[in-house]
């Protein structure tokens, strides 16, 4: 064998995987683990017993995408994807409700989620459908049938209902970016999702009268005489602030709209005209939103739905022995690790089962407790170096389909480690989102695995294997 051949495989994600895997056993041992039981990951009937199968599962599914041409992925990517779509389909007529949600087929013992299929099925479509000729994300056409392929699989999760799964799709958005998605879409949209999220924090009111402001600054900026720019936006802003304070709102708000308009069509008439049809826009419906978003919170979503939204942007409004507990518990097992933790299996509130749902969505509570600081650096890093390792896979490829498959890949890793971790710290809503590797759950574990093992395979066709 000759060292080229042998060098072929990308041993660092290899190992990364491994790592990860080993030390998800350990923090599910620890996370549901029983003084009265001996042995519990030799018992299948445990957490840890199952997890154990699902691991050796996903090892020798690793193993086997070694043995497969990463050829057949891409001639299969659509009817693999239509089998998810068909599973997600199945499972609303004939799966398990688990916790009010019917998301699984359940045989044996076992539970199988498709929607964790379903983010592989799409990212091989979605990965086929970009590496095309023809596709051009600059062309609408393009456009609508890449939100076509995530759109059908998120409305079937939606209807089970799994929020948390659903959204993981927004995840291609970052495989839109590298394959030439205009930056100023998401400009705008994550200046939507900004004044959406301070709208719920804060009164529509106020979020309107800073979006009036902005405009304001921005278009006044435009101006070639600066001090006259400067003046005019002063003297605008501190005549809408002062209406706003006085109680006159409405008249503050016509004022604050004819001067956005007004200096909007300045900008347009001298030839600005873009960062009129960016800004304009933005204004007139980010006040739509503001205002539409806590409309649709007080009448539209249902108190558990409502409470989960209070915990992530207004705590203080929560019940700290009701809604907030998971997330008080999972801080304070966080923050009681210390530097170095309290060592394996030694974590009080992780024995004590103070943590609710510490398998699934709040692992992460576990290393921080165990490991402490050292350990969550640790694990924060691994994800962090697998994130690294498969962009660079991404940026080497020779083929455009391996290239847009691991930034899929990429992007589904980062939403799923960047929300679930938020979740333990109490930044990012909690919506059921698994830690790959780590939380209890052999759909996700199989489906990582599947990813991660393709991925590899599809790195060695660089070296021309």
């Amino acid at each position: 064998m000759s060292i080229r051949s042998r060098g072929s495989v990308d041993w660092i994600t290899v190992a990364i995987y491994v790592a990860l895997l080993i030390i998800g056993w350990l923090m599910l041992h620890a996370a549901s683990f029983d003084e009265s039981q001996n042995y519990p990951y030799l018992n299948f009937n445990t957490t840890i017993g199952k997890q154990t199968i699902w691991i050796g599962v996903s090892l020798l599914v690793f193993v086997a995408a070694q043995a497969i041409d990463w050829k057949f992925w891409n001639s299969l990517a659509y009817p693999i994807y239509v089998a998810c779509l068909v599973l997600l389909l199945a499972v609303l007529i004939v799966g398990v409700e688990i916790k009010g949600a019917r998301s699984w087929f359940g045989f044996a013992g076992f539970s199988i989620q498709p929607s964790e299929f379903a983010k592989f099925g799409t990212a091989l479509a979605m990965a086929s459908y970009l590496s095309y000729f023809k596709s051009d994300l600059r062309d609408m056409r393009s456009i609508l049938v890449c939100c076509g392929i995530i759109a059908a699989p998120i409305l079937l999760i939606l209807m089970q209902p799994d929020a948390g799964s659903a959204l993981v799709f927004s995840s291609f958005f970052l495989l839109f970016y590298r394959n030439g998605l205009s930056p100023s879409l998401y400009i705008v949209g994550g200046g939507l999702i900004g004044i959406l999220i301070l709208s719920l924090m804060y009164s529509p009111n106020i979020v309107m009268l800073l979006l009036v402001i902005f405009g304001i600054v921005v278009f006044s900026n435009r101006i070639k005489n600066k001090k006259l720019a400067l003046g005019l936006a002063i003297l605008l802003t501190a005549t809408v602030v002062g209406l706003y304070l006085y109680q006159q709102v409405l008249i503050a708000f016509i004022i604050g709209f004819v001067a956005v308009i007004a200096l909007g069509a300045y900008n347009y008439i001298n030839r600005h005209q873009r960062i009129v049809l960016l800004m304009l826009p933005t204004v007139l419906i980010g006040s739509f939103i503001s205002f539409g978003s806590r409309y649709a919170f007080d009448h539209g979503l249902k108190p558990h739905q409502q409470e989960r939204i209070n915990v992530w942007l207004r705590p203080d409004k929560c019940d700290p022995r009701g809604s907030l507990y998971n997330i008080l518990q999972s801080k304070m097992a966080i923050s009681g690790g210390g530097f170095q933790g309290k060592g394996f299996l030694q974590g009080d509130l992780t024995k004590l089962n103070y943590v609710p749902e510490q398998t699934t969505d709040f692992i992460f509570s576990t290393v921080g407790e165990e490991q402490g600081f050292i350990g969550v650096v640790s694990v924060i890093l691994l994800f962090l170096g697998l994130l690294i390792r498969t962009t660079m896979i991404a940026e080497r490829a020779k083929n455009k389909f391996i290239a847009n498959y691991a930034y899929a890949v990429a992007g589904i890793l980062f939403v799923h480690f960047f929300v679930n971790i938020g979740m333990s710290m109490g930044v990012m809503p909690v919506i059921g989102i698994p830690l790959p590797f780590l939380s209890k759950g052999g759909s996700a574990l199989l489906v990582f695995s599947v990813m991660i093992g393709v991925l590899v395979k599809m790195d060695t066709a660089r070296f021309g294997r």
